[in-house]
């Protein structure tokens, strides 16, 4: 399935800027950059238990939950046009991918959700509509945060989350 080229400037371009904004943590706040396009995921955050690698106050290494990969559909408008997975990476059907690395992060709403986050795209390939991407943004997240106990190196947990992904370029 290709995707139509117009829904980047069409599809309520103005709503989309406003949800943006109105979400947006301060701690991730872009300036100077134009959205390209707002996509909602939906999936899971997937962990795995493991030593941490922080000491704890009695010096014995504890098992935690820490992330190995994101597993999620990013739709539109209620239809699948891509995926998101481990990298951190977006791929949608038209050919184009980014893969982004952190470079700021707020807290989510609740305890239960992951946090915002703002990534610099490092690699990308395609010439679809996430070609000319240089952030995203992670925002109105819902869950996504293991819980329970981690009691055997290896075992995973998966935890359900969605959150909308900001695709934008520099402005000029």
């Amino acid at each position: 399935m290709k995707i139509p080229t117009a829904f980047v400037g069409a599809v309520s371009f103005a709503a989309l800027i406003g949800r943006a904004a109105a979400q947006e943590p301060l701690a991730i706040a872009v300036r100077d950059r134009t959205v390209i396009t707002t996509l909602h995921a939906e999936g899971a955050q997937v962990y795995e238990c493991k030593l941490d690698v922080g000491k704890s106050q009695s010096r014995v290494r504890a098992l935690t939950w820490q992330l190995r990969e994101p597993i999620a559909t990013l739709m539109l408008d209620g239809k699948s046009i891509g995926r998101h997975y481990g990298g951190p990476s977006w791929e949608l059907t038209d050919g184009s991918a980014v893969k982004g690395k952190v470079v700021a992060s707020a807290p989510g709403a609740t305890s239960n959700d992951i946090p915002s986050l703002e990534l610099e795209v490092v690699d990308r390939r395609g010439n679809g509509v996430l070609s000319a991407a240089t952030v995203v943004q992670r925002i109105n997240t819902e869950g996504g945060v293991a819980r329970g106990s981690c009691e055997r190196v290896g075992d995973y947990r998966s935890a359900p989350y969605s959150a909308d992904y900001v695709f934008l370029r520099n402005s000029g």
